[in-house]
């Protein structure tokens, strides 16, 4: 049986899409496991669920850093002290320096939620209301030197209801995105995706699996 690869998730906040990674992860044929939950906020309530869940956590506060590449010199410490295979950003408000995506190049995925690339940044949904999109969702990628950049790996679309507003359409793709990310991750650590230049290439069985999270995730209007 091939080993599980070790995932590290970053978190700032609540951290959902870590909750939804962690309760993939029990599937014993899941091809990943999250062996680290680290948090640039010691406060962040997605740390004690993790502590409840039995999964090691590490609060590493970037106040307490003199720069943001002794913060990530840091990081990158644990990482390797932890022999973390693949890092997930899961609501991580952090932006990395090139050299620290360089060296996680391709092994580092971030979940965001639009279309993209479409609506980048903050105040997403207020974006897509505000542009009159019929058609939102979520995008997961490979994390590069840009602020949500990167070859995407899978997207799953949600209507934008005409009597939505920012709380009700983020609650409905926050949804598609706790079933896109676990899929989206699991095909990560299976091998089956390969960048080629700033796309990602799959197999047509891949491409159906991604196909399929993307009529799942867009409920009937």
């Amino acid at each position: 049986m091939t080993a599980k690869k070790r995932v590290a998730v970053l978190i700032s906040g609540r951290g959902s899409n870590m909750q939804a990674l962690v309760e993939a992860a029990r599937a014993p044929d899941y091809p990943a496991e999250i062996a680290l939950v680290i948090s640039n906020r010691p406060d962040a309530p997605g740390l004690a669920w993790a502590k409840t869940q039995g999964i090691p956590t590490l609060p590493l506060n970037h106040k307490h850093y003199e720069s943001r590449e002794h913060f990530e010199g840091q990081l990158q410490s644990v990482l390797e002290i932890s022999k973390i295979d693949l890092v997930a950003l899961a609501g991580f408000m952090r932006l990395m320096t090139a050299p620290f995506v360089d060296r996680w190049r391709d092994r580092m995925i971030n979940i965001h939620p639009s279309l993209l690339p479409a609506f980048k940044g903050l105040r997403t949904h207020e974006q897509a209301l505000e542009a009159g999109v019929r058609i939102s969702g979520c995008t997961v990628h490979f994390v590069r030197p840009e602020m949500d950049d990167g070859p995407i790996i899978g997207q799953a679309a949600v209507p934008v209801l005409s009597s939505d507003t920012a709380e009700t359409l983020s609650a409905r793709v926050l949804a598609a995105e706790h079933r896109l990310y676990p899929r989206a991750l699991a095909l990560v650590a299976r091998g089956l995706v390969q960048v080629d230049g700033t796309v990602v290439s799959t197999q047509d069985a891949v491409n159906a699996e991604i196909n399929q999270e993307q009529v799942l995730g867009s409920p009937s209007l």
